[in-house]
């Protein structure tokens, strides 16, 4: 396989012999799976289903649109209603496993073969899951959010302007942080210990092997991987609509048009076209090359934001909100609303109910593109990588921008707002607004919710593909086109739906059956570990002992042969003849041949 250079060390070893530790593992497939022939076709027990269903929920949609939006607000309702506290213990419950499977002894262990090395440089792999991840969101969410939560507080929430603006920002990095990679890390491991230390196919199934044994292979599996493809695209969908009301909304602020349905709908249109060019491009170009070019880009702004803004305060600011987020994140992470009543509930629709949702809709997509740019790496690398480092970049992301908007409102009341309230769509603008060289930070704003928009299409189509070709990592080019589109339909129809509010109840909709997916995903990787690692224990306990037997015997034979040589000087070897053992075959007493 043609790999990148990558200048990270080897993936490490727990110190057993590779002879030994090979035991346990599969040989995955030889095929390049970067640059690989697009060969093959869908399966159709996964494909025609899932594409059918999405297809009838875009045509319901267009032709009974007020009906459509009547049945989402009435399923979001009752779903927060029954579900809210399920969604809020399971993803808490994935922090624990994800914590639990980095510190703990399965976490040397290579997902590949043991001399595998990772397959993408350090900088590349992080760019890579960084903006494939939460990219857009973070552009569209990064002022809006806690400007919300500090104009308009969490139920329960209360004290000075001050600390109502760092309770904003502790509750923003609690819907972005640990929390939602942690829900990434728990689709992701499981699947790249499936593909690339079992051979598996890329299919959500196989991370269910050693959960359900060969009945992944059959109608069960079937269901499981169309429940992952309907939530892929629908999380990709979501994600597409936030980024499109966001650049009409810049385009309007700028002055360039004015923003309308049907504008949007044809921003969808071009941006899909984009996409659907770098997804046929393949995932060693086209969706490289934007992972690395759309985190350059939005590196340059966040200096340039955090340079041209309150620099002081912001750096302060970042340090004092991550000690908040540490000390307050079990309380946070359980929090309810539970004695807030109607209000409590309608909030947590609205934010961390929302967010738990659209993470786990994402997981699919998103565990399978990091699992698949992950091979060689240690389950360990895997989960701290995945986990910690997106997580402090996400965070300082919050304070730069969202703590440049909190600083303007606190100084300048009413700054932020429009008719007295945040827009979420124009928020991002009117920060820019107010800085140095703001029309060419708008500029290029709306160039980077473009690239990410581009991005998370491209790379939402080819997972969706694969997991529609059942598990072919390079599935047909026409296949690619069609899920592109087809993701571009559903973002129409769910803006024309109900906006902003469609596309929150989707993501909460479709991850409540996923969910339950991805709690079998973890307890079939806990399975898989324990019993790889009592074979790698057992493979060393061997090989010590076959250690320290030849290194007693060795010892031994020195010591005869030393003392040997001391009291016979003149026959230094004859020992050896008096206590060679007979050869295998000869019988006791007798000569061998010779």
């Amino acid at each position: 396989m043609t790999r990148a250079e990558d200048d990270v060390p080897g993936a490490a070893h727990d110190g057993a012999p590779v002879e030994a530790r090979v035991q346990t593992q599969e040989t995955p497939p030889a095929a390049d799976d970067l640059t690989g022939p697009r060969t093959g076709r869908p399966d159709p027990r996964v494909f025609y289903p899932a594409a059918g269903l999405i297809l009838l929920f875009v045509l319901l949609t267009i032709l009974f649109t007020d009906t459509v939006t009547a049945v989402m607000e009435t399923l979001q309702r009752d779903v927060i209603g029954v579900f809210g506290w399920y969604y809020v213990i399971v993803v808490a419950g994935f922090v624990v496993f994800a914590l639990w499977m980095g510190m703990s002894r399965f976490g040397d262990i290579v997902l590949g073969k043991d001399e595998d090395e990772p397959l993408f440089r350090l900088p590349v792999w992080f760019a890579m899951l960084f903006a494939t991840g939460m990219g857009i969101g973070l552009v569209y969410w990064g002022v809006a959010e806690p400007l919300s939560h500090y104009v308009n507080p969490k139920p329960g929430v209360e004290g000075s302007d001050p600390a109502l603006a760092q309770a904003a920002m502790g509750q923003s990095y609690l819907h972005w942080g640990v929390h939602a990679w942690a829900i990434y890390v728990v689709a992701g491991l499981a699947l790249a210990y499936a593909i690339h230390r079992k051979g598996r196919p890329v299919s959500i199934r196989w991370a269910l092997e050693p959960l359900f044994g060969d009945r992944v292979k059959g109608r069960l599996g079937d269901v499981i991987d169309v429940v992952a493809v309907i939530g892929t695209v629908f999380g990709v969908a979501t994600s597409l609509g936030f980024g499109v009301l966001q650049i009409a909304a810049g385009l309007g602020y700028l002055d360039v048009v004015q923003p309308s349905t049907a504008l949007e709908i044809g921003l969808i249109a071009a941006i899909s076209a984009l996409a659907t060019i770098s997804v046929v491009s393949g995932l060693g170009r086209g969706i490289k090359w934007l992972s690395n070019g759309n985190m350059v880009l939005a590196g340059v702004v966040l200096v340039l934001v955090l340079a041209l803004g309150p620099t002081l305060f912001l750096l302060r600011e970042w340090v004092q909100s991550l000690g908040y987020y540490v000390q307050n994140i079990v309380r946070m992470s359980f929090d309810t609303t539970a004695f807030q009543g109607d209000a409590g509930l309608e909030w947590q629709s609205s934010w961390t109910i929302f967010y738990w949702g659209w993470w786990i809709s994402w997981a699919p997509f998103v565990g399978v593109f990091i699992a698949r740019i992950s091979r060689g790496r240690t389950v360990r690398e895997f989960v701290l990588g995945t986990l910690l480092v997106p997580t402090i970049v996400t965070t300082l992301w919050f304070s730069v921008f969202g703590g440049s908007g909190l600083y303007r409102e606190l100084t300048e009341p009413g700054s932020m707002l429009v008719n007295g309230k945040v827009d979420t769509d124009t928020a991002l603008f009117q920060l820019f607004d107010g800085l140095p060289l703001g029309a060419l930070l708008s500029v290029v704003g709306i160039v980077l919710i473009v690239v990410f928009f581009v991005t998370s299409s491209d790379s939402g189509s080819l997972v969706v593909d694969m997991l529609a070709s059942g598990g072919n990592p390079n599935p047909p080019t026409w296949s690619r086109i069609f899920w592109a589109g087809t993701s571009g339909l559903l973002a129409i129809a769910l803006l024309l739906a109900g906006g902003l509010e469609a596309l929150q109840t989707a993501a909460i909709l479709i991850a409540l059956p996923f969910s339950v997916v991805m709690i079998g995903m973890a307890v079939a990787t806990v399975r898989a570990l324990r019993g790889e690692h009592a074979a790698i224990v057992r493979a060393e306990r061997r090989a010590a002992r076959a250690a320290l037997t030849e290194h007693v015997t060795t010892r031994v034979t020195e010591s005869i042969s030393e003392q040997w040589e001391e009291l016979y000087p003149d026959r230094p070897d004859r020992w050896r003849a008096l206590v060679r053992r007979p050869r295998k075959g000869t019988p006791p007493g007798g000569r061998g041949p010779g």
